[in-house]
C-alpha cells in the first residue's frame, strides 16, 4: 500500500505499524496508521505522550525520522514532503490536557514543501473544537535551533520556544516544544493557544494526515 487509506482498503483495519511504499521518493517506510478515528486512514507523523523523546533538535535531525514510532516520534520532513506533494490531503490534530479533556482540529488541506522550500507548511480549512492555532503558521518555512527561518526580527523562535516548527513571529501552536508534564509557566511548552493557552504543556498530542 502507498497510504494508510490503501492499507485499510486491503483489510488492515487494526491501528498500528504498517509498511508503505512512497511513490514520491520510491522508498518503503514504516508508519503508524490510525484506522479507527474519524473513519480511519490516518497516517500519524507526530506524537507526544510522556516526554521520553527530545524534540529540541537540529535541522538535519528534523529532516529525518527520530523517536519510537510506537510512542513519541517525528516522521521526518523529507518523508512528509514525499508523502504530501502529490494529491490532496487533510490534517487532523488530537490534543489532550492534564484533566483528560480532549479536543481536535481538522484542516481540509495540508501539504509540506520541499527542502528547497524549507519544508513550508501549507494548511487551510479549519474545523473542530480545539480552535485554530495553526493557520497563523500557514505559508511559513520550518525552523530549528540551528536554522532560523521565522518572521521574528532579532530572535530565533525555535531557540526561545524550544522546538522545531513552522514559526511565524513566533507561534500560536508549538506542538514540538518542551514536554513539561502539565506545567504552565513558559512558552517553551508544547502548547496550542486556543486550547489552554501558549504556556500549557499538553499531556497528549498527535498529528496525522490522510488522502481526501
Amino acid at each position: 500500500p502507498t497510504s494508510c487509506k490503501e492499507a485499510l482498503a486491503f483489510g488492515r483495519i487494526e491501528s498500528g505499524i504498517q509498511r508503505i511504499y512512497i511513490p514520491g521518493n520510491q522508498k518503503t517506510l514504516e508508519v503508524y496508521c490510525d484506522q479507527t478515528t474519524d473513519n480511519g486512514s490516518w497516517l500519524i507523523f507526530q506524537r507526544r505522550t510522556d516526554g521520553s523523546e527530545d524534540f529540541y533538535r537540529t535541522w538535519g535531525e528534523y529532516q529525518g525520522m527520530f523517536g519510537n514510532i510506537s510512542n513519541e516520534f517525528w516522521l521526518g520532513n523529507e518523508n512528509l514532503h514525499a508523502l504530501t506533494n502529490n494529491g490532496d490531503y487533510e490534517l487532523r490534530v488530537e490534543l489532550k490536557d492534564c484533566e483528560n479533556a480532549t479536543r481536535f482540529a481538522k484542516f481540509s488541506s495540508f501539504s509540506i514543501g520541499s527542502a528547497q522550500e524549507n519544508y513550508t507548511l501549507n494548511v487551510s480549512g479549519y474545523s473542530g473544537d480545539a480552535g485554530d492555532a495553526l493557520s497563523y503558521h500557514n505559508g511559513k518555512p520550518f525552523s530549528t535551533k540551528d536554522v532560523d527561518n521565522d518572521s521574528h526580527q532579532g530572535i530565533n523562535c525555535a531557540v526561545r520556544d524550544h522546538g522545531g516548527w513552522w514559526y511565524n513571529s513566533c507561534f500560536a501552536s508549538n506542538l514540538n516544544g518542551a514536554y513539561l508534564k502539565c506545567q504552565t509557566t513558559t512558552t517553551q511548552a508544547s502548547s496550542w493557544w486556543t486550547f489552554r493557552g501558549d504556556k500549557y504543556s499538553l499531556k497528549f498530542i498527535e498529528m496525522k494526515f490522510r488522502p481526501k
